[in-house]
């Protein structure tokens, strides 16, 4: 007869070490997860304080800062639309915004695919330029820019915002892109060339649609970027008819008082775009954010 087999015995801190392991886990993905709900409560609530303080009256706003109102005066949206006119300055503000939207996306797109994928004598120098382009601040440009927009007769027009907008942006924009391209692998575009491709069927076909997170990335930080802006809007529009969202919030504010309940109102109309872009494109971004942090 065999011998009974016999199962070797483990040290008793062993079994006891493991068998705290899945509670060490469980435990610390309920911390996680507290923490991250405390930060996101965090993040949110100068938002919701936001809408909170629309709907009060600047009696309350004083008195009870972080309270609920006593009252919801709705009337306050209505009235700081009417007295802003908030309805000309969305329009001028959504036109504005698209347009340089638009110019900064194709030309970043175009400028990253030549940048990430030939090879071209002073290649490093454009990159160069470009990222010193990053480096310029932005409001230190503002007399410049007057006095040659003046020359040139387009103060008070779209274009002194438009061009402008995109040229601040496209560093960035085309920083992201080359990034983001450079992952793409080489065998994609001999494929297309292969099936008789050229550049633009290739830039159109392949490298827009394969590029579309970072462009959403791109996307949403210009929107925020040129939906909120304030002093190129200050300089360069004059104009009341050609007056910007930030430009008409101003209104409620003069040198000897401010309208607390219609300022928060319109700002709560104000931020109600960026809310359902992001909300949107979020996916996006995400995925642009997240391209190539793992390789395979």
């Amino acid at each position: 007869m065999s011998a009974p087999m016999t199962r070797p015995l483990q040290p008793a801190s062993s079994s006891r070490s493991e068998a705290g392991l899945p509670r060490f886990r469980w435990l610390k993905s309920k911390l996680i997860g507290a923490a991250l709900t405390v930060y996101a409560l965090v993040t949110l609530y100068p938002l919701l304080w936001l809408f909170i303080s629309a709907l009060k009256t600047n009696e309350e706003f004083f008195s009870r800062p972080f309270g609920l109102p006593s009252h919801w005066n709705w009337s306050n949206f209505s009235r700081a639309w009417e007295v802003a006119e908030m309805g000309r300055a969305y329009v001028n503000s959504f036109f504005v915004t698209i347009l340089s939207l638009i110019l900064t996306l194709v030309l970043g797109a175009l400028s990253g695919y030549v940048l990430s994928r030939f090879q071209f004598r002073g290649k490093l120098l454009v990159m160069g330029v470009f990222m010193l382009g990053m480096l310029i601040p932005i409001h230190s440009t503002l007399v410049p820019l007057f006095i040659l927009m003046n020359k040139i007769h387009i103060l008070n027009t779209y274009a002194a915002l438009i061009m402008p907008y995109t040229a601040f942006e496209l560093p960035i924009a085309i920083f992201i892109c080359v990034a983001y391209m450079n992952s793409f692998p080489k065998e994609v575009e001999e494929a297309a060339q292969i099936d008789g491709s050229g550049y633009w069927g290739i830039f159109f076909r392949m490298m827009l649609p394969l590029a579309l997170p970072a462009l959403a990335t791109v996307g949403i930080l210009a929107f925020l970027r040129y939906w909120n802006d304030f002093s190129f809007a200050l300089v360069f529009m004059s104009d009341p008819k050609l007056k910007t969202l930030p430009l008409s919030l101003s209104v409620f504010a003069t040198g000897y008082s401010t309208d607390y309940k219609l300022t928060m109102a319109a700002m709560a109309l104000a931020v109600i775009p960026t809310i359902i872009v992001y909300l949107i494109f979020q996916e996006q971004v995400m995925k642009g954010m997240t391209a190539g942090a793992v390789k395979g």
